[in-house]
């Protein structure tokens, strides 16, 4: 047994109300550079939908996770000699327009514009090139559209279920999903990494890149299932997720668990066998993962346990925390936080507890007491949400543990419910979801009444320093921080390069833009298509660095 411990989430949907404020506070956190103008570490999805970027559940385009052939793990990209070939050119990436060109206003025209009899207007321009644009889509386009047809068609998880999905407006349902990396277990993005620079910290889990080893090959786009490395077209590197690694260091919760209004967020430690994640994740059967999964997971309160991870380098007080994890109690006690996608093999860090919300409305609407025990426990079986849905997302389609997650939320209802009237408590409700009274108030209350510091349990970091100076912080800081390109370095603009290449243009040169920055490499982003790009091949007898 080799036991490490993680630092992870678990969020509970059933208080998500889709404020986009965890979004708004990660990006002007993380992502307020030039060249993240696109990038959302954080994003808020309405489910039934497409997602961000569009479709990114779809494996068999974007070839995301990994693969089981011939009992073994191999990324879905391909192994080595697949991913070599396409170093340079690689299409399995969505595109700009799969996440969305990002847009601003010229606002300029509104106070410049000369009188007249018509209302001068802001019109919408590129962040990428400056040019006008129309805007098509964005981030959060189909927001609280989940029941629309369009959308629902285009779901890659609806596609995969057997079932008819209503589509009148009165009976559509739609919940909203925040997402962030998975910081997962055994991450696809760090094994297609020609360079390196994934890699996964082993004090407490969190996946990182190094900026000064990115060769920006992108591999890692591709590689991660969930789509959450993004490429800066600006410094040339790929960023993503930090799990606000500074502030966990400094025991501190990320920002948007600090900052979410719903207070759905949890953090803390799980400890982890690390010998049995590579076993688990080539579990055959997809629907056996998320138990597979769970059996990785660690008993902190077993002395055993708490004996081999010392013996491992773990602190006490990271042990300690561990038994204070509300993430543990979510996910292995209690059993109502589920995995997202786990037929990925990732094995994903952030858990979700599904939705219950409409179950109670819907019973009531027809004249029942929505909050008693068994017209609830028969209800879920016609939930709004189809629980089918529910269990593409969260169990690789596997409805068992979705119920039953869901009956344990529902018997917590119901048995609250008798003790803020003053009835006498009744055994049978928790004993009917495999749970005791007291765990079943203690559940209550991690998940609708706990204070900050219940909610949030993370011990600062242990990591070793030699003493020695270290530069400038975080690469993400600010722009020109540690291994990152100037921030005009590939802002080159678009230019018609005849077939001839560069001496065809006129005077037999090239444009004076061409290659003025980080020794002739050119700007593949803003290309026409068209000849051959200005500065892509070292000019004849050039001197290099």
């Amino acid at each position: 047994m080799r036991v490490m411990a993680q630092v992870a989430m678990v969020m509970n949907l059933d208080k998500c109300i889709g404020c986009h404020t965890c979004s708004v506070t990660c990006k002007q956190t993380w992502t307020n550079r030039s060249g993240t103008e696109y990038a959302w570490f954080n994003n808020v999805e309405t489910r039934p939908g497409q997602g961000y970027p569009r479709a990114y559940e779809d494996q068999d385009r974007w070839k995301g996770g990994w693969a089981l052939k011939h009992g073994r793990l191999v990324p879905r990209s391909g192994g080595r000699a697949r991913r070599l070939a396409r170093l340079f050119a690689n299409p399995e990436l969505p595109s700009l327009q799969d996440y969305y060109e990002p847009w601003t206003y010229d606002y300029e025209n509104l106070i410049s514009a000369p009188l007249g009899d018509d209302v001068p207007t802001a019109p919408p321009r590129s962040l990428i090139d400056g040019r006008p644009t129309s805007v098509t889509w964005g981030p959060n386009w189909d927001d609280d559209l989940g029941g629309g047809p369009e959308h629902l068609a285009a779901d890659p998880v609806l596609k995969k279920m057997n079932a008819d999905v209503r589509l009148e407006y009165e009976q559509a349902f739609m919940f909203y999903l925040p997402r962030i990396c998975e910081h997962c277990l055994n991450p696809s993005c760090v094994a297609v990494c020609p360079s390196g620079a994934l890699y996964k910290r082993i004090e407490d889990g969190i996946v990182l890149v190094d900026q000064d080893r990115c060769r920006g090959w992108r591999m890692c786009v591709t590689g991660c299932p969930y789509k959450k490395v993004y490429f800066n077209h600006s410094s040339g590197k790929a960023e993503k997720c930090t799990f606000c690694y500074p502030r966990i260091e400094a025991g501190e919760p990320t920002v948007c668990s600090e900052t979410c209004v719903g207070r759905l967020r949890y953090l803390g430690v799980i400890l982890y066998d690390a010998d049995k994640v590579g076993d688990a994740a080539a579990t055959p059967d997809e629907q056996d993962l998320y138990e597979a999964q769970l059996e990785c997971f660690l008993d902190p309160d077993d002395p055993e346990v708490a004996r081999a991870a010392e013996a491992s380098g773990i602190p006490h007080d990271w042990i300690t925390a561990a038994r204070r994890s509300p993430v543990h109690a979510l996910i292995s006690r209690y059993r109502v936080a589920l995995p997202l996608h786990p037929e990925y093999r990732t094995m994903p860090m952030v858990w979700y507890i599904p939705p219950l919300s409409p179950v109670v409305e819907s019973l009531t609407a027809t004249g029942h007491d929505g909050e008693d025990p068994a017209k609830l426990f028969a209800a879920i079986d016609s939930l709004r949400i189809p629980v089918e849905y529910l269990a593409g997302l969260f169990t690789a389609g596997d409805p068992g543990p979705v119920e039953a997650s869901l009956c344990r939320l529902a018997a917590m209802r119901s048995h609250m419910r008798r003790v803020n009237l003053g009835e006498e408590r009744d055994p049978a409700i928790a004993a009917a979801v495999g749970m005791d009274t007291e765990s079943i108030e203690a559940m209550y209350r991690l998940l609708a009444l706990a204070k900050y510091e219940e909610r949030y349990v993370i011990p600062t970091s242990y990591a070793v320093s030699s003493g020695a100076e270290t530069d400038g912080g975080c690469s993400l800081d600010h722009d020109g921080g540690p291994g990152m390109y100037g921030a005009d370095t590939f802002h080159a603009p678009l230019v018609d390069v005849p077939a001839g290449g560069p001496s065809a243009l006129p005077g037999g040169h090239e444009p004076e833009h061409a290659g003025t920055s980080l020794r002739g490499r050119v700007n593949l982003l803003g290309w026409n298509g068209r000849g051959r790009p200005a500065g892509l091949f070292p000019r004849r007898g050039e001197q290099t660095e």
